[in-house]
């Protein structure tokens, strides 16, 4: 299976350096963890859009993936109470 190129959405980037070190750390790792497998055991496909969530610890990623163009956009990190409100 051929890697794909992690792309992160400016407003994303900003949420994921707001994040507490010890959590910012583990949602690098698995958006990382995205590039080789961007469907992974327990992420969700969003049924109103065309993206997919997956938890990691009290996080939420949101991202997009491109199959025909090998790229995985993260468009939101919020913590899961967040989440719920935003409409996600």
């Amino acid at each position: 299976m051929a890697s794909y190129k992690l792309s992160i959405k400016p407003s994303a980037a900003e949420e994921i350096e707001a994040l507490p070190k010890n959590d910012r750390i583990r949602v690098i790792k698995r958006i990382k963890g995205l590039s080789e497998n961007p469907r992974p055991p327990g992420v969700e496909k969003l049924s109103r859009h065309d993206k997919y969530r997956v938890r990691q610890g009290d996080y939420r990623i949101v991202y997009s993936v491109s199959d025909e163009e090998l790229i995985v956009l993260v468009v939101k990190v919020a913590h899961r109470r967040e989440d719920y409100r935003d409409g996600i």
